[in-house]
């Protein structure tokens, strides 16, 4: 997949130059996809929040990211003594695209799949993990190698690291590749609406998350 700009409002860089999730993306790109949005169904009561879109080359919005619970810090897998740990679930929606010519026509785009919504989930996750002890000097080094395994991961969804799991998606059971590591967990699957859907989270149980289009994404801004 081919991803080449992020749309929104440049959020202030964290430690290590990963954004801050508190400085909200705005909802114009979100506006200008041509696939629906999803997120957690209404069961989930708690706040929901805007995060990123991500655009081809061609400016048209391939993927993006709607969190709810608790905004979450770059930080490591463990807080502080006492501190409690973050819960958050964020969902990545991905259009589903076949492979094509880029824009301007000198190149041929990825096809998107499942895997390329497992690969932006884990990444994601990896984005607001920061391993105990890791000297900040460290971090890219460690977000490099961690990046590397994702993708490797997202590329054998039917190897040993996956299992499966059953959600409901639109009120019907959906399967999904699902994984757990020490920072969190990540799941993937598509839907019938012609998107594929990531989703990626840290104390949230992921067993009783249920999936629904957003009926008007305009709510969020």
């Amino acid at each position: 997949m081919e991803t080449t700009s992020r749309v929104g409002a440049q959020a202030p860089a964290a430690e290590g130059g990963q954004q801050l999730p508190s400085a909200r993306r705005t909802v114009d790109g979100y506006l200008r996809a041509t696939f629906p949005w999803y997120g957690l169904d209404e069961a989930f009561t708690g706040p929901r929040w805007l995060m990123q879109v991500g655009t081809a080359a061609d400016g048209a919005v391939e993927h993006g990211s709607i969190g709810h619970g608790d905004e979450p810090s770059v930080r490591g897998e463990t807080g502080a003594v006492g501190e409690p740990r973050e819960k958050f679930a964020v969902v990545v929606t991905v259009a589903a695209q076949p492979s094509r010519r880029s824009a301007d026509g000198t190149g041929l785009l990825e096809a998107t799949s499942v895997s390329s919504a497992a690969w932006l989930a884990g990444v994601g996750l990896l984005s607001f993990t920061w391993p105990g002890q890791m000297d900040h000097s460290l971090r890219d080094d460690w977000l490099d190698q961690q990046t590397e395994t994702a993708w490797a991961l997202a590329d054998d969804l039917d190897g040993p690291e996956w299992s499966r799991l059953s959600l409901p998606v639109d009120g019907v059971a959906a399967s999904f590749h699902y994984r757990e590591s020490e920072y969190g967990w990540v799941l993937a699957g598509t839907t019938e609406a012609g998107v594929h859907l990531g989703a990626y989270g840290r104390g949230m149980s992921a067993y009783g998350l249920g999936f629904a289009a957003i009926k008007d994404i305009a709510e969020y801004a």
